[in-house]
């Protein structure tokens, strides 16, 4: 907000000759109004005459227009669910590709469901929202179907997506019991929207979730990745992700999709270097 400077001094000079013989009485000199007074309070700008008493804009975050990393809220569901879809199934058309993003809509709020003592969260790049967490409204343990309850003034618009948990639905058991795995987190539905690839966001996405595992406490970190998608088998390598050799005529599980049940996946994993487990 700038303030403009009022009342400036006006200064007329009363000198008014004329040669002849005509006298004329010369009007009292013109006194200009006193400029009005101005305060010296700090929140005017001594230069420039910037004002900043205007302060309520402080109650909202800032906004960044970086690509920020976060926990997904509820507020993000429909813009997850449109990544997810635009992404995994690009050759959807109106109205099948409505009713899609629907059934992943409902799923996300309603499923979400993990064996006591699992973790699984979803995480999202915005662009164009909040640097930090300052400013969200709801209840800190408010939670529906595994989303954050709570609303932020500036989410930002979602870019991407992934999702990281301790299920270990796709890990191979261990022992004659085929009992769960633990202490591997595993990371998938990695997802960018089309026109903000090649930005690094799949990687900030992926150390996030790196970061996540961590405090969780595990180990490592496992996934999946298509043979036929040579670009994200080497953004995995870079991260220093390695593809584990399955063994001869061992079955173990794999993600199965809708659209190509047929499609063979490289399984990756990467050691985290955890001081809690050092």
């Amino acid at each position: 907000m700038r303030s403009l400077t009022l009342g400036t001094s006006l200064t007329v000079s009363p000198t008014f000759s004329l040669k002849s013989s005509l006298s004329i009485k010369r009007p009292p000199p013109f006194s200009p109004p006193p400029p009005p007074r101005v305060s010296h309070d700090s929140s005017v700008s001594k230069l420039g005459g910037a004002c900043r008493a205007t302060q309520f804009i402080d109650l909202f975050s800032t906004v960044s227009p970086e690509i920020v990393v976060r926990e997904a809220r509820l507020e993000d569901c429909w813009e997850v669910a449109e990544t997810h879809c635009s992404s995994f199934f690009p050759e959807y058309s109106f109205p099948l590709d409505f009713v899609l993003r629907v059934d992943r809509l409902v799923a996300m709020l309603s499923g979400f469901s993990i064996p006591p003592g699992c973790r699984r969260t979803c995480l999202v790049a915005v662009i164009g929202g909040s640097v930090d967490d300052t400013f969200l409204i709801g209840a800190d343990d408010f939670k529906v179907g595994g989303f954050d309850g709570k609303f932020s003034l500036n989410k930002g618009y979602v870019t991407g997506i992934l999702t990281v948990d301790t299920v270990a639905d796709f890990l191979p058991r261990k022992g004659p019991l085929r009992q769960r795995r633990t202490g591997i987190a595993y990371v998938s539905n990695v997802a960018v929207r089309e026109r903000f690839r090649r930005k690094g966001i799949a990687k900030k996405l992926v150390a996030k979730a790196e970061a996540q595992a961590r405090s969780w406490g595990c180990r490592a970190v496992a996934l999946h990745c298509d043979l036929n998608n040579p670009g994200a088998t080497k953004l995995y390598k870079d991260q220093g992700f390695k593809c584990i050799k399955v063994p001869e005529g061992a079955n173990w599980p794999r993600p199965q999709t809708e659209t190509a049940p047929d499609m063979k996946f490289n399984f990756m994993m990467k050691l985290l270097n955890n001081p809690t487990t050092a």
